[in-house]
């Protein structure tokens, strides 16, 4: 018996050229190339140019997806894009990506999960296609934390950088789920009692301003563990897996030690677990579509591998995908 599922038909990236180091940064703020290094595992970041939108990143990173899915703009129904810095309050950044490949028909719209934004786009989008209402989508994750950090404040402007990944997805008829190339399965989790924890302190509705990205480090890291580890371990009890079943591990880049952390505590052996932090840093929604493009471009990712996806952002909110790619 055939069901209808969603296929990852290819992936896309981008960075912005202008890379930010941990020495450039000392000269800005009071750190050092070992503070930051110590405290995140981060040795360099990318910075949007002056002009650049996070509409430009996502049409980017979605004309690269397209050209390696082998498909063009004008098979996709829809575009769900997961942005906490949207070029504006609205329209969605989503449609402006639309427009900028020549879309005239389908929908676009933005997710806003933060840092789990990319985890919770995709299940969107897999729900969409799993329900018959479209057969091709674009998954995009693109963020410019740059543009609300406050640059002074050392605790959080050292950690964030910015960037876009997109993925292809196409529905298909699949008769095994768990071993042909489709998404699995994924779980969605929030908790906002803990929204002060990470937040940005402005808004349309509250402040009338932009605002700056504010953080509790101590407080984001002791939940983080935890929750990501069981996000994890219910999603492999989910499928009948274990740790090893897992042939790579794309966790958010947010710190070194989380993802240490993680790993140690679900069990997936550390030469499994992709690491993209020590140049881009933590780019939010884009950074686990652009642990993805890396792992595939330079080989470590390949077809039937099962990969496990999973992040945790302001909100809280947390979460995870399995996919056979």
């Amino acid at each position: 018996m055939t069901e209808i599922r969603s296929v990852v038909l290819g992936c896309g990236a981008y960075l912005p050229s202008r890379v930010l180091t941990n020495h450039e940064l000392a000269r800005m703020v009071d750190t050092s190339d070992e503070w930051i290094t110590e405290r995140s595992g981060i040795k360099s970041r990318h910075i949007a140019a002056e002009g650049e939108k996070t509409s430009d990143l996502g049409i980017a990173a979605a004309i690269a997806a397209l050209k390696d899915a082998n498909v063009d703009a004008g098979s996709i129904d829809f575009i769900v894009l997961a942005t906490s810095t949207p070029d504006n309050t609205f329209p969605a950044t989503a449609a402006t990506i639309q427009a900028a490949l020549g879309m005239t028909r389908g929908f676009a719209f933005d997710v806003q999960a933060v840092c789990s934004g990319f985890v919770y786009a995709l299940n969107v989008a897999d729900n969409f296609l799993r329900l018959g209402q479209g057969k091709r989508a674009l998954v995009i994750g693109a963020e410019v934390f740059s543009r609300i950090l406050d640059w002074e404040d050392r605790g959080t402007c050292v950690l964030f950088g910015d960037g876009a990944g997109a993925v292809v997805l196409e529905a298909q008829k699949v008769q095994d789920p768990m071993r042909e190339r489709c998404i699995i399965g994924s779980m969605l989790f929030s908790d906002g009692r803990h929204w002060d924890k990470l937040y940005v302190d402005g808004g349309p509705s509250s402040t009338q301003t932009v605002g700056h990205l504010r953080m509790q480090g101590k407080e984001v890291f002791r939940f983080a563990v935890n929750a990501i580890a069981g996000v994890v371990e219910k999603t492999l009890h989910a499928h009948n897996l274990t740790p090893s079943d897992i042939d790579w591990f794309v966790p958010h880049q947010a710190n070194k030690r989380i993802l240490d952390g993680t790993a140690k505590k679900v069990g997936i052996a550390e030469e499994k677990v992709v690491v993209t932090l020590d140049k881009h840093g933590n780019t939010s929604a884009a950074s686990i579509p652009l642990a993805l493009v890396t792992a595939v471009q330079d080989g470590r990712i390949k077809k039937g591998d099962l990969i496990l996806l999973e992040a945790m952002g302001g909100g809280f909110t947390w979460g995870a995908n399995l996919l056979r790619w």
